[in-house]
C-alpha cells in the first residue's frame, strides 16, 4: 500500500473538507472570457488610472504558482498555457467563504477568478478578484519553484510536471506545432497534397534501418511498423497525384541518443517532373520558412556556432569531402580490394556485406560528418547504399542523392527517384543478398512496388526531413528528448 508524505496527507484532508462543505474537490467546467496572454497584450500599456476607469471584467483560470497573504488581503500568481498573471484577493470583496477557500488553497491547485483588470502601485498587471472558484485540488505538491525537477531524466518521465514548472519546456512544446504548420502552409501553397499512408506493412523497406516487428492475429502474419513512408507515397505519384507529402511517425528499432529516438516524426514529400536539384531548392525554402516562423531570424547561434541560412546552402560531393579530409580519392579508386585495404589502414571496421559504396559511406561518417557546420547538401551517394535513388548519368557508381548536414548532424535525405523498374528489381535483389550476409538494415524485395513502377513513374524528386531535429534547430535545444513530449526512456532500474 502506498505511503503518503505529510504534505500529501494534508492535501487529502483538505479535499475531504471541501467535499464536506459541498464543494467538489475535482470540479467542473468554467466559462472563460480571457487568458493571461490576451490581458497582457490588450492592457499592458495602459495606466493604473485608465484601467480603473474602464472597469474591465474578465473570467480566467489557472494553476496557483505563488501565494501570499496576511489578514484580509492576499496575492497569488496563476498560470495558464500562456504564462502567469497576478491575482489580488480581498476578503471584503469576495466574502468570508470564498476568502477561506483562497486562504486554504495550496500551490498547484487549479482555480477560477472573475474580476477586473487593474495595475498595482508597482505597475504589475493584475486581476482583482470579485469571485473565487475552487476547481481542482492538487494532491501532490509541485517541486520547489526555482529548481523544478532537477533530475533531467525525471523531467522527461514526468513531462506534465516539467511543463508546469519549466517555461522553456512550454516554449518548445508550443513551437513544435508552429514548425509543422509552417511546412504545411508552404507546401500547400505550392500545390502539394497532404496524404496518409499505412503504418503497418508486410515489407521492410523505404530506408536502411532495423524495424519493429509485430504480429497480426487475424491474418496470422508478422508485420512491420514502418521505417519510412517512401514506397507508398511514390505509388501515389504513379497514380497521378503529382505532388504529395506526409507528416507522420516512423519507428526504427535502434539505439537512443541525443539525436535518436525509436519513435520519431518526419515529413516526406514527392513531386513529379522534379529531381534532386528541385528538392534542394524546396529544402532551402522549408528551412527558411520554419526558422522565420519560429525564430524570426536566419542568422543565429546554435551549439556554439553562428549559422547563416540567408545564403544558399553549400553543395559538396561525398567523395570530395573525403578527399578534403583524409586525402583518399574515391573518384579514382573503385577496386573493392583496394577500398578494403584503405579502410583498414584508416581504422574502419569492415562488415561481410560491405561493397564500394559502404566503404565510401564509412569514410564519410568517420572523417567528414562532424566537420560540416553551415547548412550543406552532401550529394553523390554511392549506388550500393542508395537502393531507391536514380543513378547519376555521368558516373553510375553514384546516385543523384543528397543529405542535409548542419553542425555535424543529418537533417534530411533526398534524391532523384529511381523510376526504372528493371534497375529497381536488381537493387532490391542486391538488398536481399545483403540481408543474407548479415545486414539487418537492408530492404526486402517489394514486388508490388516494382509492379507500380512498371506502370510508369514520371521523373520525380523526393525528400524526407526529420521534424524532431528541425524543431531542435528552430528552438535552440541540443537533445531530441526536449522536443518529443514523451520520449522513450530506459527503465528506472
Amino acid at each position: 500500500m502506498k505511503e503518503f508524505t505529510e504534505q500529501e496527507l494534508i492535501r487529502r484532508r483538505k479535499a475531504e473538507e471541501l467535499r464536506n462543505k459541498g464543494i467538489e474537490p475535482f470540479g467542473y467546467k468554467i466559462d472563460l472570457t480571457s487568458n493571461s496572454k490576451e490581458i497582457k497584450e490588450k492592457y499592458e500599456n495602459m495606466t493604473k488610472e485608465e484601467l480603473h476607469d474602464m472597469d474591465i471584467p474578465v473570467t480566467i483560470a489557472g494553476r496557483i504558482m505563488t501565494k501570499r497573504g496576511k489578514g484580509k488581503v492576499g496575492f497569488m500568481h496563476i498560470q495558464d498555457k500562456y504564462g502567469q498573471i497576478q491575482i489580488y484577493v480581498r476578503k471584503d470583496e469576495i466574502g468570508d467563504e470564498e476568502y477561506e477557500l483562497f486562504d486554504k488553497a495550496d500551490i498547484g491547485d487549479i482555480v477560477g477568478i472573475y474580476g477586473n483588470v487593474m495595475k498595482t502601485n508597482t505597475g504589475e498587471l493584475t486581476v482583482k478578484a470579485k469571485k473565487y472558484y475552487h476547481i481542482v485540488k492538487a494532491l501532490r505538491p509541485l517541486p520547489e519553484k526555482y529548481h523544478g525537477l532537477s533530475d533531467v531524466e525525471e523531467r522527461y518521465r514526468r513531462r506534465y510536471v516539467d511543463l508546469i514548472m519549466n517555461e522553456d519546456a512550454r516554449r518548445v512544446a508550443f513551437a513544435r506545432p508552429k514548425v509543422i504548420r509552417a511546412i504545411q502552409k508552404l507546401l500547400d501553397s505550392e500545390g502539394y497534397v497532404e496524404v496518409e499512408t499505412p503504418i503497418l506493412g508486410t515489407i521492410q523497406g523505404g530506408a536502411a534501418a532495423r524495424p519493429f516487428i509485430t504480429h497480426h492475429n487475424a491474418l496470422n502474419i508478422d508485420m512491420y511498423l514502418r521505417i519510412a513512408t517512401e514506397l507508398h507515397l511514390k505509388r501515389l505519384i504513379v497514380g497521378g497525384m503529382d505532388a504529395v507529402y506526409e507528416i507522420g511517425r516512423l519507428f526504427r528499432n535502434e539505439g537512443m541518443d541525443k539525436n535518436h529516438n525509436p519513435e520519431f516524426t518526419t515529413i516526406e514529400l514527392y513531386k513529379a517532373f522534379s529531381d534532386m536539384e528541385g528538392m534542394m531548392d524546396t529544402a532551402e525554402r522549408i528551412f527558411k520558412k520554419v526558422l522565420m516562423e519560429v525564430r524570426g531570424e536566419l542568422k543565429f547561434e546554435y551549439k556554439g556556432h553562428m549559422l547563416d541560412f540567408e545564403k544558399p546552402f553549400a553543395r559538396l560531393h561525398m567523395c570530395e569531402a573525403i578527399k578534403n579530409e583524409c586525402g583518399v580519392d574515391f573518384f579514382k579508386i573503385d577496386d573493392l580490394e583496394e577500398c578494403k585495404k584503405l579502410a583498414l589502414e584508416h581504422g574502419i571496421e569492415l562488415e561481410d556485406h560491405y561493397l564500394y559504396g559502404h566503404i565510401v559511406e564509412a569514410f564519410f561518417e568517420k572523417y567528414c560528418e562532424d566537420k560540416i557546420i553551415q547548412p550543406t547538401f552532401v550529394y553523390g551517394h554511392p549506388t550500393d547504399i542508395s537502393p531507391l535513388s536514380k543513378r547519376n548519368r555521368e558516373d553510375g557508381r553514384f546516385t543523384d542523392r543528397f543529405e542535409i548536414f548542419i553542425v555535424g548532424s543529418e537533417y534530411g535525405n533526398a534524391f532523384t527517384e529511381l523510376n526504372d523498374p528493371i534497375d529497381q528489381r536488381a537493387r532490391f535483389e542486391a538488398q536481399v543478398a545483403e540481408q543474407e550476409l548479415g545486414n539487418e538494415e537492408a530492404s526486402d524485395m517489394d514486388e508490388d512496388f516494382v509492379e507500380a513502377l512498371e506502370y510508369g513513374l514520371p521523373p520525380t524528386g523526393g525528400m524526407g526531413i526529420g521534424i524532431d531535429r528541425l524543431v531542435m534547430l528552430a528552438t535552440g535545444v541540443d537533445t531530441i528528448r526536449e522536443v518529443i513530449l514523451f520520449p522513450h526512456m530506459k527503465n528506472r532500474e
